[in-house]
């Protein structure tokens, strides 16, 4: 069976490339190896994280907040079964919407491991032990990524676990352990202490979402601590995770070169993800892996040292984010039709969806500064804010870098409400190289969270926010 485009791997970049490449008249065939389509972020990663981190929101707020607003209700208890049970449904309804897409755009959908046979033959072995091969003229391979476990980290699954395991917990943890205080480590340790554990973050740096604007780490710690009393130990490096039954005790090195110990009911490790390009028989084609398993690609085209073969996501170089697989997908599909897209890297967002969710594009200070650039800030807090006063969520803040000279924007940094939704405005402006004034000059309506941004623009552009 022969396609024009085969692409191997069904996630956010995978099922995006096939159907870009079918609108553009290719014939295609996608492979993915599990039963369901939508890969880690429909299956286990940003669709049902959300899910629980909006169930944890309503219930924290519930809890905590619904008495100040004049709103009476007797205790709430929370149903994990239930809002297990509701993340369950949101996942099957968006598997169910991705296999319509593939029909309506008559891509071939095949069910099992793919690898390669040579640069054109892809081999499917299939859940019933049968085998199929198919030939294509351009393969994409987007298989993504999987948690990192590190050897002495003793990962079984039942009390030492990863994310996939986070999202499936049949009890809330009394005391939760979270090793990486990353993005997903955040999200689901912040999941986790809204539902009531008592949460301890481990982290090998020396602040939370270290990729990120130092600002935005910082007040999320903040936040975390005083909302819901989480513990912090940054510079601090484990060194050994054990079950020990009914408890997991994790051992670490502490700034100091202190021997230090930890226990908990579960542990959560979340210090990364890497590639998963296991078992593809790159081989038979010539494509080596990086030491990181990645693959290398050309930064124009993102085909690989083999013709006709691309990589897209997780497993080349770059943010592990869906949205940045979901563009070079459409980018290596019209490549193949011979089209000249472009991408660029530096406007892909950032976002971290815990409460107050932390979003972020460009540059960041540490970034600035490091390079010798001058520049100009802005920043204005939510609780200068009328619509964050009204609605209660007054933790949080806009800061805006521009250009010192030019006034150009070169970083958006928001942590606060809506935060993921407002960073938007950002990519926007720095894509049509908009200056602080420009993005200060625009009306915004009042009140919304987004006169946040217009105020943090107002003040990096010549120290003139009107209401701070």
């Amino acid at each position: 069976m022969d396609f024009d485009v085969i692409v191997i791997g069904s996630g956010p970049g995978g099922y995006v490339a096939a159907i870009r490449a079918a609108q553009l008249g290719k014939k295609v065939a996608i492979i993915e190896k599990y039963d369901v389509l939508g890969g880690t972020c429909l299956n286990v990663g940003c669709i049902p994280s959300k899910t629980l981190l909006d169930s944890s929101e309503h219930y924290h707020n519930a809890a905590y907040h619904f008495a100040e607003h004049g709103i009476k209700i007797n205790t709430p208890k929370v149903d994990l079964k239930t809002m297990i049970g509701r993340k369950n449904d949101v996942v099957t309804k968006m598997n169910n919407g991705v296999e319509f897409l593939m029909k309506k755009n008559k891509i071939k959908v095949f069910n099992g491991f793919g690898s390669f046979v040579d640069k054109n033959t892809v081999k499917i072995a299939k859940n019933d032990g049968s085998e199929e091969q198919i030939k294509g003229t351009n393969i994409i391979i987007a298989t993504g990524s999987k948690p990192m476990i590190l050897p002495f980290m003793n990962y079984d699954g039942k009390r030492i676990i990863t994310s996939t395991e986070a999202l499936n917990l049949s009890e809330i943890p009394k005391n939760l352990l979270v090793i990486g205080a990353g993005v997903i480590g955040a999200e689901l340790g912040s999941v986790y202490a809204r539902l009531g554990s008592k949460v301890t973050f481990i982290e090998f740096a020396g602040g939370m979402i270290p990729t990120m604007d130092a600002t935005l780490g910082k007040e999320l710690q903040k936040v975390l601590k005083k909302q819901h009393g989480a513990e912090f130990n940054f510079n601090t490096k484990v060194t050994n995770i054990s079950n020990t039954g009914k408890e997991v005790e994790v051992t670490a090195e502490n700034s100091k070169g202190e021997t230090v110990t930890f226990s908990g009911d579960y542990c959560l490790v979340s210090i990364g993800r890497r590639a998963y390009t296991d078992n593809l028989n790159l081989d038979a084609v010539g494509i080596t892996p990086n030491k990181r398993g990645m693959i290398e690609v050309n930064d124009h085209t993102l085909e690989t040292s083999v013709p006709g073969i691309y990589a897209i996501g997780d497993i080349i170089r770059g943010a592990m984010l869906a949205h940045k697989a979901e563009e070079e997908g459409v980018l290596v599909a019209e490549t193949i039709v011979g089209q000249k897209p472009h991408i660029h890297y530096n406007l892909i967002p950032g976002v971290v969806y815990t409460w107050p969710e932390v979003a972020s594009v460009g540059a960041t200070e540490e970034e600035l500064k490091a390079s010798g650039r001058a520049y100009k800030k802005g920043q204005f807090p939510y609780k200068a804010l009328g619509r964050a006063v009204a609605s209660g969520d007054t933790d949080g803040l806009v800061k805006v870098l521009a250009d010192k000279e030019t006034d150009e924007v070169l970083g958006v940094h928001i942590i606060g409400a809506r935060a993921a939704d407002m960073i938007a405005e950002g990519v926007t402006a720095m894509e049509f190289r908009a200056s602080a004034e420009d993005l200060g000059r625009i009306s915004h309506a009042h009140p919304t969270y987004m006169e946040a941004v217009k105020e943090a623009a107002l003040a990096a552009t010549d120290n003139r926010s009107i209401h701070s």
